[in-house]
This record gives C-alpha cells, sequence and structure tokens, in this order.
C-alpha cells in the first residue's frame, strides 16, 4: 500500500473512534432555560447583584450540610462542567464556593462530604461567611433539580483507551 492511502486510512480510524467516544459519553441531564448564565460561582461572588434571579446549571463537590428550621444548606466548591454536566474534579482547580438551597430537610447521607453533584435552579442571593479564616461572599442558589452522580455515572463514556505513537513500559 502506498504512504498516501496508509495515511488516509489512518485519519479515517482515528476519527471514527473519536466519534464513537463520543457517541458513548451520556447526555446533558439539565436543559438550559432562556435565562439560564454561563458563569462560574468565583464570578457571581464579585458582582452578585448582577446576577439575580439568573438561573444557573452548577456542579462540584458537597462540602457539608447544614439542616435549618424550613430549609437545608449544601456548601459546594464549584468546578466546570463537562459536555454531559458532570463536574470536572480532576486537572482543574476550583471553581468558587457555593451553598444550595433546598426546600426541607435534606439528609447527609444523601449529599456525603466529598461526592459530587450538578444542580439546576437560580440566584436567590448572596451571603457573607468565611473559608477558613478568609472572608467570602456565597452565592446562594434557590435549587430546582439536584443530582447525585455515582462512581459508575462518573466514568460513563470514558474510554479507557488511548493512542500514541512511541516506545514504552508497564512496569506492573
Amino acid at each position: 500500500m502506498n504512504q498516501h492511502l496508509t495515511h488516509i486510512l489512518l485519519r479515517g480510524a482515528a476519527a471514527f473512534g473519536l466519534l464513537a467516544l463520543a457517541a458513548c459519553a451520556p447526555a446533558p441531564i439539565y436543559k438550559p432555560s432562556p435565562t439560564t448564565v454561563v458563569t462560574s460561582p468565583d464570578i457571581v461572588s464579585q458582582s452578585p447583584g448582577q446576577f439575580a434571579n439568573a438561573d444557573v446549571i452548577w456542579g462540584g463537590q458537597v462540602v457539608e450540610v447544614h439542616n435549618l428550621a424550613d430549609h437545608s444548606e449544601v456548601e459546594i466548591v464549584g468546578y466546570p462542567l463537562d459536555s454531559s454536566q458532570r463536574p470536572k474534579v480532576a486537572n482543574h482547580g476550583g471553581w468558587g464556593r457555593f451553598i444550595a438551597v433546598l426546600p426541607g430537610y435534606v439528609e447527609s447521607f444523601d449529599y456525603p462530604t466529598g461526592s459530587l453533584v450538578t444542580l439546576t435552579g437560580h440566584i436567590a442571593g448572596s451571603r457573607d461567611g468565611k473559608v477558613g479564616e478568609a472572608n467570602y461572599v456565597y452565592p446562594l442558589v434557590s435549587v430546582a433539580q439536584s443530582h447525585r452522580w455515582t462512581p459508575d455515572e462518573m466514568n460513563a463514556g470514558k474510554s479507557n483507551v488511548s493512542f500514541g505513537v512511541g516506545v514504552g513500559a508497564v512496569i506492573h
């Protein structure tokens, strides 16, 4: 086979492989509304009034749950979301913190520390607080829907196959 034909076949195989991997990725769980803004908690914390009542789709890692008399608050470190709206924790710094406000009592067992969540809701103001000794402004999100990700869901659609050129060794 000539070199040009080999090159075309390799490019076609690579394109097919990428399409096949993309087809395996789960679809987004929440559909943005016309008023959904694409921003991050750290941006909102800098000027919360600018985002009052805006809809958001945010995700991140649970820090802790606080149950109050008529609602619960879940403190979350925000992370960017992938195309399936799963938080991208690996290789990404935090995106700022926010407080998810849920009606009624939330069992902390349902939102354990360190678990990954994605939610949709609207910005319902902000609250001054502290992260350690540092002052912090927490955006408050009135939650419409939330989803806690299982390890299987976080790995769904991710390939264990990698492509590369070169020589390597795997030592077990």
